[in-house]
């Protein structure tokens, strides 16, 4: 009787399966990070431009090491964690 079910089902199912995109994380624009990391080198410029014992050189050599940091987290986030996109 249960091989009559199973076959009266699958007769019945006209849809077609729903497509779900798997990514690994986010994309980055969506992230806090990003926001923080702009907002960060933003204020080492601003800092720089204002300062005077604040000069150049440390100003970029600050914000290559923010940039880089964001780097390696963007790294670790997608390392390890699976982001389901239920959008499309």
């Amino acid at each position: 009787m249960a091989s009559v079910e199973t076959s009266d089902r699958d007769r019945t199912r006209t849809s077609t399966p729903r497509v779900v995109s798997h990514d690994e994380t986010k994309p980055s624009f969506k992230t806090s990070e990003l926001m923080t990391m702009i907002g960060v080198v933003v204020a080492i410029l601003i800092a720089s431009a204002a300062a005077d014992n604040f000069d150049a050189p440390r100003a970029w050599t600050l914000v290559a090491v923010v940039a880089s940091a964001y780097m390696v987290a963007r790294g670790l986030a997608k390392s390890g964690s699976r982001h389901v996109d239920n959008d499309r």
